[in-house]
């Protein structure tokens, strides 16, 4: 996006694709695809055996002067409906054929989805364990007055049926169709469209209600993708609030600037000829990042170079992202970073920012703020929180200390020491404790095993493990013009 801030006034970058996970056991791999995609706030999935990775979006390119290219980025209409499918690469419909992923090629409707043969009212992925047909991760596809839904690819059983039997309330001919999830909004909802009308729909309670959301009537499109919502009106799109319909300013935008590849369109390829940049920001270059966070519902961030990437959303792309993207008014390297009573905590040399997580982030009134003021410390190497723990732990140099959140004044406990002479950032999760050190990381079973710890636990590559990269962890080339990571919609 062209004025869009970057690392000390350059474009901003990300990481390119990483081919595989690889250098490890496959007992590990399992393990850990299992543990990282399945903390995804969308749940697991994908489409039998087939390995997806992180960029899978980048497919085949076609011929810059094909026809089907050509349709693809017309300047008219746009496309019938968007969506992510159960993989996470993302499906452009229009008329009788679909895309997958931002550059590939057409393929008939009909091939994937046998029993429709286009064109697609609407789409989504649907998220939602509880529902008792078994509907979570799922793909739904609306089409006059029936919906069907698709898992792996296959319809299931008792499908199609009609909307007003699956969603009673909502009119039949809809427009655009997508999910808004928890700590999105207040509960599993499904944002519908038609003409200038939108509807919301409780999943849990069936409840309906019309809405007045005049910025953003007659969208033709709609998706759900990294925590954004995105209503396309024809070729031009808008971001928009899931909860009360508002638009941020310059929008709208154009998709082909965004969401395909298309000749002659995109930003910010001079950032592709800064090799530093390229590296601070590329997942496999085997930089260590200052800071790593999680929390209780299984988000992962990493953070390095005033950027983040979401770890556990890898299955959806892998991309670096602004701070100020998903942080308000949060700038430069983070130097430490955790979780606690449904806030994150940043800690930027001696101080503390503090975002409240529900329903979109927003920074704590008062702060930033002294951290020795707040947690009784004056600086910090690596802070972790165990899940559902009040107890802070915090790294400087060799040492470890504890501090209880819920004391007041906070104070930290004796310092133990670490077999390690230096830690750059630190996460804990259900399955245990992570730090990380240069390009590896040691895992320990518990808060109590790395404190006993006279030796350090075995190394393991970050990049293979947490973001699939190929054993090297070499950079990868970026891809060829159109969708590029500086084009992506804040």
């Amino acid at each position: 996006m062209s004025g869009c801030p970057g690392i000390r006034g350059q474009a901003p970058g990300l990481a390119w694709q990483c081919s595989s996970m690889g250098g490890l056991s496959a007992a590990l791999c399992l393990s850990w695809a299992l543990a990282l995609v399945g903390a995804h706030p969308l749940g697991h999935g994908g489409h039998g055996n087939k390995t997806v990775g992180p960029w899978h979006h980048l497919g085949s390119e076609p011929p810059a002067n094909s026809t089907e290219l050509m349709q693809r980025c017309a300047d008219e209409e746009g496309f019938d409906a968007v969506t992510l499918d159960e993989a996470g690469t993302m499906v452009f419909f229009k008329g009788s054929l679909v895309w997958k992923g931002f550059t590939g090629a057409a393929e008939p409707i009909k091939d994937s989805w046998p029993e429709i043969q286009g064109p697609v009212d609407a789409a989504l992925r649907i998220h939602y364990h509880d529902h008792p047909e078994g509907l979570h991760d799922n793909v739904l596809l609306f089409q006059g007055k029936r919906v069907w839904a698709y898992h792996e690819g296959r319809l299931r059983l008792g499908y199609p049926k009609l909307i007003q039997e699956e969603f009673p309330g909502i009119p039949a001919d809809l427009d655009a169709a997508v999910e808004c999830h928890p700590k999105e909004c207040p509960s599993e909802t499904i944002v519908f469209f038609q003409g200038s009308r939108a509807f919301t729909y409780d999943l849990r309670t069936k409840a309906m209600k019309q809405r007045a959301w005049p910025a953003i009537s007659n969208c033709t499109a709609a998706v759900r993708w990294l925590e954004r919502y995105y209503c396309f009106q024809g070729i031009r799109f808008l971001r928009f609030n899931p909860l009360r319909g508002d638009v941020p300013p310059r929008y709208p935008l154009d998709a082909r600037d965004y969401f395909m590849h298309c000749p002659g369109r995109g930003h910010g390829r001079e950032s592709q000829k800064n090799a530093t940049l390229w590296g601070i920001l590329d997942a496999c270059s085997g930089r260590p990042f200052p800071a790593f966070s999680s929390d209780d519902p299984g988000r992962i961030y990493a953070f390095r170079g005033g950027h983040y990437f979401r770890v556990d959303s890898v299955r959806d792309g892998l991309h670096a992202w602004l701070l100020n993207h998903t942080w308000s008014g949060l700038e430069g390297e983070v130097d430490a970073a955790f979780n606690w009573a449904d806030k994150l905590y940043f800690i930027q040399g001696s101080q503390v920012t503090i975002y409240r997580s529900e329903h979109g982030y927003s920074r704590v009134e008062g702060y930033p703020r002294p951290l020795v003021e707040e947690l009784g410390v004056s600086q910090a190497d690596a802070a972790f929180t165990c899940p559902h723990s009040s107890v802070l732990h915090v790294i400087q140099g060799s040492q470890l200390q504890s501090i209880d959140l819920h004391q007041s004044p906070r104070r930290p406990g004796p310092p133990q020491l670490l077999p390690h002479p230096h830690v750059d950032s630190a996460i804990c999760t259900t399955k245990g404790v992570f730090l990380f050190v240069g390009a590896d990381f040691h895992q320990y079973q518990d808060v109590a095993q790395l404190s006993a710890a006279t030796v350090s636990a075995p190394a393991q590559n970050t990049a293979a493990v947490f973001f699939r990269c190929s054993p090297s962890g070499a950079p990868h080339p970026p891809p060829r013009g159109g969708h590029h990571p500086r084009d992506h919609p804040q």
